[in-house]
């Protein structure tokens, strides 16, 4: 067996980790690095009941004194155990073996489950129907098992390490919204005294978020669940670096307005999409049966997103004429402006949002394509 490379983790502590976890020696076979490069599965020999295969998450060695390699394994750690010996529920893989000191965390192989993203870019989103409802229902599922035990959560995350809860909450890319605002002034579309005061409620919605408060795993999107191919859609939601307690409805998002991977995410109301994740949500969050405070905060959630993405302003103004991300960005704030109609939400900030759309289908003529055009640009379109 060839040496695992260092960036991934050591054999030898990873197998006296194992080892020790299971009181029984245990060997590593072979291994297959995963995506991202600090992924890998593990084939493993042993005489215990470990698995056949693990998968392993670490932090290179070149990282190990960064700020925040160190946290998000904690965080994700303290996430799935949290998913699974707090909750009892299975939407995430277990926890096999962890040394956070080393930065190394043995977890569950989903195989063979892929992710949704894979699938999606293979076949196109009409040939998965089925596995985007799964997606949809977990999203809501996740966050309606987990409202109301941010303090239980946030307990065991302390365990491990300092946490900042009100940050989590808040939201990890909040900042980026207010240099939106700027973007849009120097584009000729500052928004008015009502548009700013519209915002600031929007805001103060997702910064507070009542009973819709829940689990995130920090990135909703659709590299980050697993599913089988064919056959039963069992879901397992990955990836909990970023994981911490937020207001519900930014995990709804991606269902609505494209994320940095797709041109367009399609109409979630008219493919089912969007009752499948309410229900879903509505079973552990009964405000979410309210029509007006549903659609205020899924508004504020969409929106939230498009202004966050506004700030890449700049860069895309570098890029040659024809790149996708120009594409993406005028999607991004239509959509997120169509979300808000449909549900008669932040009429202000909407038409803010349109007319800085409007000018960057002028500023960009390559940009300047017809969304709705039949076949075109389907639903999950990867962004080239």
């Amino acid at each position: 067996m060839a040496d695992a490379p260092k960036e991934i983790c050591g054999l030898d502590a990873l197998q006296d980790l194992l080892t020790d976890r299971y009181a029984s020696p245990v060997a590593v076979n072979r291994w297959e690095s995963l995506e991202p490069w600090t992924v890998a599965r593990v084939w493993l020999r042993s005489a215990s009941a470990l698995p056949r295969s693990v998968v392993v998450k670490c932090i290179p060695d070149g990282q190990r004194e960064a700020r925040t390699a160190p946290w998000r394994l904690c965080t994700e750690l303290a996430a799935l155990q949290f998913l699974s010996e707090d909750m009892g529920i299975g939407l995430g893989p277990r926890v096999i073996a962890a040394d956070t000191a080393a930065g190394c965390l043995v977890l569950e192989d989903l195989a063979p489950r892929v992710c949704l993203d894979q699938l999606l870019r293979r076949d196109g989103a009409a040939a998965h129907g089925d596995r985007l409802a799964a997606f949809a229902r977990a999203r809501g599922a996740l966050s309606a098992a987990t409202a109301g035990r941010a303090e239980t959560y946030y307990a065991r995350r302390a365990r491990l390490g300092p946490v900042d809860a009100a940050a989590d909450q808040a939201g990890r890319l909040a900042p980026l919204r207010k240099e939106a605002i700027g973007h849009a002034s120097a584009l000729g579309v500052p928004p008015s005294g009502r548009t700013i005061h519209e915002l600031a409620t929007a805001m103060d919605e997702l910064a507070n978020p009542g009973p819709f408060l829940a689990l995130s795993n920090g990135d909703a999107e659709a590299n980050n669940i697993m599913l089988h191919a064919t056959g039963p859609a069992d879901a397992r939601l990955i990836d909990f670096e970023f994981a911490g307690y937020t207001h519900a409805l930014n995990d709804a998002v991606c269902l609505y307005v494209p994320g940095p991977a797709w041109l367009t995410v399609g109409d979630p109301t008219t493919t089912g999409l969007a009752d499948q994740y309410r229900h879903a949500l509505a079973r552990g969050i009964p405000e979410a049966e309210d029509d007006r405070r549903y659609g205020d905060g899924l508004a504020a959630a969409c929106t939230s997103w498009a202004l966050v993405r506004l700030q890449r302003l700049t860069q895309l103004d570098t890029r040659s004429p024809g790149d996708h991300s120009r594409l993406q960005l005028i999607a991004t704030l239509e959509a997120a402006a169509h979300t808000a109609e449909t549900h008669q939400a932040l009429p202000h900030v909407t038409g803010w949002i349109r007319r800085i759309a409007a000018v960057l289908r002028r500023r960009w003529p390559d940009a300047n394509q017809d969304l709705a055009e039949s076949g075109r640009f389907p639903p999950y379109q990867p962004r080239h």
